[in-house]
């Protein structure tokens, strides 16, 4: 590598990145996911495009499980514990009884429909059971569904990284299918110890590290993101490195930074999704590099048949299976068969065996690039679609504000920059009205580009900008009560969700910092 292969080196990935850029917008417009984009120009500079070559499996591999601690720690990130808590038992077990069952059934139909044995029909069924994390969140962002509902995909993509990791690693091993039955019966009690392992490690360096933060006052907001993320990336390798699952480690440890209420959490969210873009963007090109569009005519036919066979097939049974002791309802358990998108975690995780030496894994890796392009055409786009039909949406729902939190370490306070959105119910309500707790004021709003100091009549509108200081102590409480306004409106903490039976709730002084104590309302 010599100066002048860097500049050329940095030209070539600059356009890269700044046409990927500009395709996001193409994408917004004409529907097409991105991936989709970004896999196209991989193919266009790669043997058959521009005549750059590239077939280094296990280079890619590397890459890509970086790329992926990248994104999961993003999905980590921007996963609010509230909305996914509910959601925890059948996420969970979507990501290990729902996976043994698509894995099962996808291996089946590529054995009695294909062909293939059985060592290389278990790990396309691996392969392709793990719905993607990067892909779902970007769906989902798209669909207002209920909170029960997405934050069941969620939690589910963001667990089911793990043991499909650990499945495949398994069946593309040397001799795997030479194993004796005790060795197979192990597997699953390995596989438990993993996930219990890397789930130990993502809470005790999420814990950790965000009490660590809240003592510590970085000398530059932009050390936090970087602080941030860098602790997750220390829980994958602290995971990997003891007998652990990193990929679960990660997600944990990130899901638990970002809802500890961290300074600058809106801006390290920013960062960390700034970061899973450019993963993206770097890891589709590449694997379009990878391939070789010549090879996949041949293997389209086998790919849609495998795609069939998991889409209509294993996942709906998968997710009936799982949900079978949660009574979901019919119209949920048709969407969540549908939802289950299929990315870069697949292609990525069909190198393993070809890193591996697997026979046939060539054409593993082609059969699971084209049901990756194809199902992802018909699924992403249709998903909205379906959840109309199915009166499943949500778009009623009250938005929550955003909270940007920067410490003032001198003054013994913090400074919050809050931003209304569009459904947010602080919209109408006074100053006086949002009753925040004794020590925090709104001390400015900006609206429609002019900033004014507020008067306590003063109501806020959708789309404005409030400072608020808070000190130390009531910091949290102030925070919980914007919040609550923002979705309950200004009666939060007065009346019982809902307000139709007109009773009173006593308001918890934890949350309202003792700055306050409600009357009765008038139905007492």
């Amino acid at each position: 590598m010599t100066v002048d292969r860097l500049n050329l080196l940095l030209l070539l990935c600059t356009l890269v990145l700044l046409v990927a850029v500009a395709a996001v917008r193409l994408s917004a417009r004409s529907g097409l996911p991105t991936l989709l984009i970004y896999l196209g120009i991989g193919m266009a500079l790669g043997q058959d495009g521009l005549g750059i070559g590239f077939s280094d499996a296990e280079l890619t591999q590397v890459l890509g499980y970086a790329a992926l601690i990248v994104i999961l720690a993003e999905g980590g990130f921007s996963t609010r514990w509230k909305h996914i808590r509910p959601a925890v038992p059948p996420a969970v077990v979507l990501a290990t009884l729902g996976v043994a069952v698509s894995v099962g059934v996808t291996a089946a139909a590529a054995h009695w429909l294909l062909g293939l044995d059985w060592q290389l029909a278990l790990v396309m069924g691996a392969v392709v059971s793990s719905t993607d994390a990067a892909a779902v969140f970007s769906v989902l962002r798209k669909v207002p569904l209920p909170r029960r509902l997405s934050g069941t995909l969620e939690a589910e993509s963001g667990f089911n990284d793990a043991p499909v990791v650990l499945l495949v690693v398994a069946f593309a091993s040397a001799g795997a299918m030479d194993r004796s039955a005790e060795s197979w019966l192990v597997l699953p009690a390995q596989i438990l110890l993993q996930l219990v392992v890397g789930l130990v490690i993502g809470l005790v360096i999420g814990r950790l590290g965000a009490y660590v933060l809240r003592q510590v006052a970085l000398p530059a907001s932009g050390l936090y993101p970087i602080a941030v993320l860098g602790l997750t990336v220390l829980a994958y390798a602290i995971a990997a490195l003891t007998y652990g699952s990193g990929f679960l480690a990660v997600y944990i440890a990130a899901l638990v930074l970002g809802n500890a209420g961290l300074p600058h959490g809106p801006a390290t969210r920013g960062f960390a999704d700034a970061m899973a873009w450019v993963a993206q963007i770097g890891l589709f090109v590449l694997l379009g590099l990878l391939v070789n569009p010549g090879e996949l005519l041949e293997d389209f036919w086998p790919a849609v048949v495998i795609g069939l066979a998991l889409t209509l097939v294993a996942r709906p049974l998968s997710v009936v299976l799982s949900l079978l002791p949660f009574r979901r309802p019919w119209r949920e358990h048709l969407l969540m068969s549908w939802a289950g998108l299929r990315g870069a975690v697949p292609i990525v995780l069909a190198t393993i065996p070809m890193v591996s030496g697997v026979e046939g894994s060539d054409r593993v890796f082609n059969i699971v690039f084209v049901l990756v392009v194809v199902f992802t055409l018909v699924q992403g786009p249709t998903l909205p679609w379906l959840a109309r039909r199915l009166r499943l949406g949500d778009s009623d729902q009250a938005r929550d504000v955003d909270i940007e939190c920067a410490p003032l370490d001198r003054l013994h306070g913090h400074l919050l920059s809050v931003s209304v959105p569009g459904r947010s119910r602080l919209h109408g309500v006074e100053i006086a009205e949002l009753r925040l707790p004794a020590g925090a004021a709104v001390t400015l709003v900006v609206r429609e580009g002019s900033s004014f100091v507020p008067q306590p009549t003063t109501a806020l509108r959708r789309g404005d900008e409030l400072l608020v200081v808070t000190t130390d102590r009531v910091r949290e409480a102030t925070e919980r009560r914007l919040h609550a306004v923002s979705r309950g409106g200004k009666l939060a903490g007065w009346l019982r969700r809902g307000g139709s039976s007109g009773l009173s709730r006593t308001v918890e002084t934890e949350q309202l910092g003792g700055g306050w104590s409600p009357l009765r309302s008038p139905a007492d």
